[in-house]
């Protein structure tokens, strides 16, 4: 018997909001296996070789050091991104570094890649494919150390040690709590990051994703486009967290320094999307996330142009049931409109 989100959630924010995620995982992690129910057929997709039994994952950020891949799949989530990982553990940036902005629906952290490293990450994939967990895609998002003296060759050792153990792999070059990582967003360094990249997978062919920050010009997205179809990067994750603050914001946290997320990051993060859709003429597979809470926010993703959506901040207000209901809301809202698959869906409104 699974116990109501509504009465676990005061005990969660009595915490601190690293210690409530800390007990999450645990309790995730204590779940007795549960069979997966069958999603309706016309969620199913296929992204970049890789074939989903819905379109709404897990992104990164929430189970770090893959803890609880598997109990993330029972969920219903159709696919799961651990990390961010890097080559060597570090702690990460000092506390308090997470933020509940509770009348924004919103988070602000400046975490800064606080991780278990590659190594211990790659072990927890592996243990999943011994012993055959359940269904679903899951990948590795991947990042520099913060004291790395190169952090391209970072990139290129974790896609190579990664690739043949998970299903995909996301390059994060994104985070705003990496001192100057976005960097490797300006067009002759992500130009030399990809070739190193795609060149590091090997012959395996393991698809890459590229995660974007929403805090950019349309130049850059002109740039990064081309980029991205020039190298055959498989996918391209629209957005990571803003260092913007929208005036909107009420939280007493307003001020806090670190990527903003949640219901704020909605509405910039979609028009980026659909930038990068229109920049990159659909040729590159997009993954649309940054502030979706409903069903009604991750249609308006897919037909902004993205193939697949993740979501992390909203599940914090609104507990796992809301995986459900998006899912439900998806067929019912590709019902209405006469799409009898999401991938028709993809990209109508861009």
């Amino acid at each position: 018997m699974q116990i109501p989100y509504g009465l676990v959630r005061p005990v969660l924010f009595k915490l601190d909001a690293e210690r409530a995620h800390r007990l999450t995982l645990r309790l995730l992690g204590a779940m007795p296996p549960s069979r997966i129910a069958e999603d309706p057929p016309s969620l199913r997709t296929t992204v970049a070789g890789l074939r989903f039994a819905n379109p709404v994952g897990i992104a990164a950020g929430f189970d770090k050091n893959a803890e609880v891949l598997n109990p993330l799949l029972r969920l219903g989530f159709g696919f799961v991104e651990a990390g961010t990982v890097t080559p060597l553990p570090q702690p990460g940036n000092p506390k308090p570094r997470m933020f509940r902005l509770m009348e924004d629906q919103a988070v602000i952290n400046r975490l800064g890649f606080n991780n278990n490293g590659l190594e211990q990450a790659l072990d927890k994939f592996k243990e999943r494919a011994w012993h055959r967990g359940p269904r679903g895609v899951t990948g590795l998002n991947v990042g520099a150390n913060k004291d790395s003296r190169d952090r391209i060759a970072d990139y290129a050792l974790s896609v190579e040690h990664a690739a043949p153990f998970v299903d995909y792999i996301t390059v994060n070059i994104s985070s705003p709590n990496t001192p100057g990582l976005r960097t490797l967003q300006s067009k002759d360094e992500l130009a030399e990051l990809l070739g190193r990249v795609m060149d590091a997978r090997g012959h395996r062919k393991t698809p890459i994703f590229l995660k974007v920050a929403p805090d950019v010009t349309d130049a850059d997205i002109g740039d990064i486009a081309v980029a991205v179809v020039s190298a055959g990067v498989d996918g391209l994750i629209v957005s990571n967290t803003t260092i913007e603050r929208p005036d909107t914001l009420k939280s007493q946290h307003v001020s806090e320094t670190g990527g903003l997320s949640g219901r704020p990051l909605m509405v910039r993060s979609t028009e980026v999307l659909r930038a990068f859709r229109q920049a990159t003429v659909g040729a590159v597979p997009l993954i649309g996330v940054g502030g979706i809470a409903s069903a009604d926010d991750a249609y308006a993703k897919i037909r902004a142009g993205a193939s697949l959506v993740q979501l992390y901040t909203a599940l914090v207000y609104q507990g796992p049931s809301l995986v459900g209901a998006i899912k439900t809301g998806l067929a019912a809202h590709l019902r209405a409109d006469g799409f009898e698959r999401v991938s028709q869906a993809v990209g109508a409104d861009a």
